[in-house]
């Protein structure tokens, strides 16, 4: 059963924002200890009592075709062995950890659940002292060198209706995307927010990976938690019962891929954190990877984004950015580092400390309340393509086909730039041109300053718009690029080269 929006258990976006912050709570002082030791443990809430821990001793073996496979990297999530030669490890756990995994090697298929979603994993039974587990690869039969990932950011399914224009709209879309990348082995990583609060919705968020028919990794979303636990580590029990580990490793090719839980929950709200297990973990993983070698990172909130500095702000508030990303970026320092995310519903690129943050479009857009994003860009998704170490990318429009980079205005659709032509070009980062046509003659590089898209204005302005989600408004964005153009020109035309070379053009009739 569907609950309504005026259930308490029902927290919007706003409320998010807002509790987000940790502001006028006694959690302030938590938020800053946390972000002062990020590797300390967590301190414990009043009021609930610890966690006592036993010891397990974990016995397993990693098998590829039925033989032992060595050097495979088993966790529990703080510690990292490797199998042996024969694929035997033994690992000494304890009953609060969750999870026993094996980082999935390159070159090998990706164990799927019934559903279709990854699994790499096996429960620790708390019950016992010591188990035996075992994880069966089977080899690919192809390389995986060159190889693409299907990055869904924001799903956000509150409703079964909403479920239907997934289903409807973005399924048969990324279908599409799987056809057209031919042979090579895909992987989907849905990026956090995959449900809106209603988790008992997860089974039409499965049903539609086995209808895309690839394997899905799945990130942790603030709107995925069990929002009724005061603790942290409780409100992921839905989400491991269907998906497993809140973070882990795999990799495909000569790229690794990291997936972390970067939403901690504070008992009414959350904050960007990564917590002192993770980072702990993490450091072990990345002590198996060549330095200089490529490493993508998934998370749901945004290590920085760039949200606050359009809205003039220092800093970002602490629920729309990772408080302790200092502490990720040194991790990563030694790699060429992707760290790719959602959250904001918007397209933008970013650029601190040495990685390069890929943020991603909404499948959703701006909670399924139309065609687009808060900031312009239509609802959507993101297609990696890896070659040996090189990385490539686009943004792919649902309903469109994959040259759909940019949206054109004409003068006087910006009350703000009456006399110019207006162009939206939402994936665009720093190595991207955007040039001008005008009745066929070149006017060089269009100028790239913040605005609003247009279209986003007319549909999301205003207090009764859009008539499905009012309180979503048009956001201020740095790829909307300006021309002055002769007011007795006929047509304007961009020519859009990305960071790959690839050329996109628009054309706009202005009589």
């Amino acid at each position: 059963m569907i609950e309504s929006d005026e259930s308490p258990r029902m927290l919007n976006r706003r409320t998010f924002l807002s509790t987000g912050t940790l502001a006028a709570t006694g959690w302030v002082a938590l938020a800053d200890r946390l972000l002062a030791a990020p590797y300390d443990p967590i301190p414990q809430r009043p009021g609930i009592a610890p966690t006592v821990a036993s010891p397990v001793r974990v016995q397993g073996i990693v098998r590829a075709g039925g033989r032992g496979l060595g050097s495979v990297a088993v966790s529990d999530g703080l510690q990292v062995v490797d199998s042996d030669s024969d694929g035997r490890f033994e690992l000494v756990t304890s009953t609060d950890r969750r999870f026993v995994w094996a980082r999935i090697p390159a070159g090998h298929q990706v164990p799927a659940n019934h559903s279709g979603t990854a699994r790499f994993y096996q429960p620790i039974d708390p019950s016992r002292s010591e188990m035996s587990v075992a994880f069966d690869l089977e080899p690919l039969g192809v390389s995986d060198e060159r190889h693409a990932v299907l990055l869904l950011g924001d799903i956000q399914t509150e409703t079964e209706e909403e479920l239907g224009w997934f289903h409807e709209r973005s399924v048969p879309d990324l279908q599409g995307a799987v056809g057209e990348l031919g042979d090579v082995p895909i992987v989907g990583i849905a990026d956090g927010d995959i449900m809106f609060d209603h988790l008992e919705l997860y089974p039409e968020y499965e049903r539609a990976v086995q209808r895309i028919g690839v394997p899905f990794f799945q990130v942790i979303g603030n709107h995925d938690l069990d929002m009724e636990s005061p603790t942290d580590e409780a409100s992921t029990d839905t989400f491991s019962r269907h998906f497993g580990p809140r973070y882990y490793s795999f990799d495909r090719g000569a790229v690794h891929y990291v997936v972390l839980d970067d939403v901690f929950w504070h008992g009414s709200g959350y904050l960007g954190y990564l917590d002192a297990d993770a980072l702990t973990w993490l450091r072990a993983d990345l002590s198996r990877v060549e330095p200089g070698a490529p490493v993508v990172v998934a998370t749901h909130i945004p290590a920085l984004g760039s949200y606050h500095a359009r809205e003039g702000r220092a800093s970002p508030e602490a629920s729309v950015a990772i408080m302790n990303r200092e502490a990720l970026y040194r991790l990563l320092e030694p790699f060429r580092a992707h760290i790719l995310t959602g959250h904001t519903h918007e397209l933008e690129h970013v650029f601190e400390s040495g990685t390069h943050e890929h943020v991603a479009g909404a499948i959703c857009g701006a909670w399924w309340s139309g065609p687009i994003c808060h900031d312009g860009a239509p609802n959507g998704y993101c297609v990696y393509e890896a070659a040996g170490e090189e990385i490539s990318w686009r943004y792919k429009s649902t309903g469109f086909d994959a040259a759909h980079q940019m949206r054109l205005y004409a003068p006087g659709a910006d009350p703000g730039a009456p006399d110019e032509v207006v162009a939206n070009v939402w994936d665009w980062d720093p190595e991207w041109t955007v040039r001008w046509f005008a009745d066929g003659e070149s006017r060089g590089l269009m100028s790239r300053r913040p605005g609003r898209d247009p279209l986003s204005v007319e549909l999301h302005s205003g207090d009764d718009l859009p008539a499905h989600r009012p309180w979503v408004e048009p956001r201020i964005t740095n790829h909307m690029f300006y021309a002055p153009v002769d007011p007795a020109a006929t047509e304007v035309r961009v020519e859009v080269t990305d960071r790959f070379g690839r050329v996109y053009l628009e054309a706009l009739r202005l009589t």
